[in-house]
């Protein structure tokens, strides 16, 4: 009996391991046809990919993908949207310079406009005050009794006797005739007429057409005497500068005081304007430095 179940023990034993190993061995096959069909799926989808991305490349060469359609259309976009900003910003620049070349092109012309009246007026004034020195001379010579004029010197001339030798013609030199040569300035020219009028005017009594009777420069002073120069189109006077465009009192010995503009500056006199009638007058330092004319600064308004 003891044999018998020790048989039997042996039997049930060997048919459990049988068992076990039929079960491991279900197992391994049923493991590698899992890894077969994973492997298997894995090249499927390899494969579905790979046919994908060469559909996709086929199309984007046939210009028909969507995608690339969709970024070429918003590229198209914002292609055309730069160019409108260019043409609009091209058309404000060249309205900009347009406008521009028509303001300087006009301050041009207002310039040349003003110049050339600015210079017509100046030779005007010029020549007006050459032509008042001219007859101012003319009737200071009457006055004085000087003339321009030379008188031929009147000599007889006796008849030629028969016998007398034939005359030899005189080869001496004419006399050239009488010639003024202007060797000082306009100022000094006039300041020696008036000497001389003062110097006469005791001897001769005083003709309503005489210089005295018209408006000349007052007396000058030997005592008073003021520092005045030009330097760099500017003047200086009474320790003070002065320059084109300035607003000045200008008053004379005859306690004449008038509303003047500085118009221009020249090397030895200025040009004033008067704000009364817009007349012009020539001052020459030599009159300031005498104190023929005085010069006061005001506001310009």
């Amino acid at each position: 009996e003891e044999l018998e179940s020790a048989e039997d023990d042996e039997r049930s034993c060997r048919g459990r391991e049988s068992d076990e190993d039929t079960e491991d061995a279900s197992e391994t096959d049923l493991a590698k046809h899992d890894e077969e069909d994973y492997v298997e799926m894995k090249e499927q989808m390899y494969q579905d990919k790979l046919a994908s991305l060469k559909r996709q490349l086929q199309q984007l060469q046939e210009g028909t993908l969507q995608e690339y359609q969709k970024r070429m259309k918003k590229l198209d976009q914002q292609y055309k949207e730069r160019i409108r900003n260019a043409e609009l910003f091209l058309q404000l620049e060249t309205e900009q310079v347009e406008r521009n070349y028509i303001k300087e092109k006009k301050a041009a012309v207002k310039e040349f406009e003003d110049k050339k009246v600015e210079l017509k007026e100046n030779l005007i004034a010029e020549l007006e005050e050459k032509k008042k020195m001219i007859e101012n001379e003319k009737l200071t010579m009457e006055l004085t009794g000087d003339s321009m004029e030379v008188k031929p010197i009147m000599t007889r001339k006796l008849r030629r006797r028969p016998n007398d030798p034939v005359p030899i013609p005189d080869k001496r030199r004419k006399p050239a005739p009488a010639q003024l040569n202007y060797l000082l300035t306009d100022e000094q020219i006039m300041e020696d007429l008036r000497t001389l009028n003062k110097l006469k005017s005791p001897k001769r009594p005083a003709s309503p057409s005489s210089p005295e009777h018209l408006p000349a420069t007052p007396a000058e002073s030997p005592a008073q005497r003021f520092e005045a120069r030009i330097e760099d189109g500017k003047l200086y006077y009474d320790k003070r500068w002065y320059h084109k465009s300035q607003a000045i009192y200008l008053e004379s010995k005859d306690n004449q005081k008038l509303s003047c503009v500085i118009s221009s500056v020249g090397a030895n006199e200025i040009w004033v304007r008067k704000t009364s009638d817009s007349t012009k007058m020539r001052i020459y330092l030599g009159q300031l430095q005498r104190g023929l004319f005085v010069i006061r600064r005001r506001s310009a308004a």
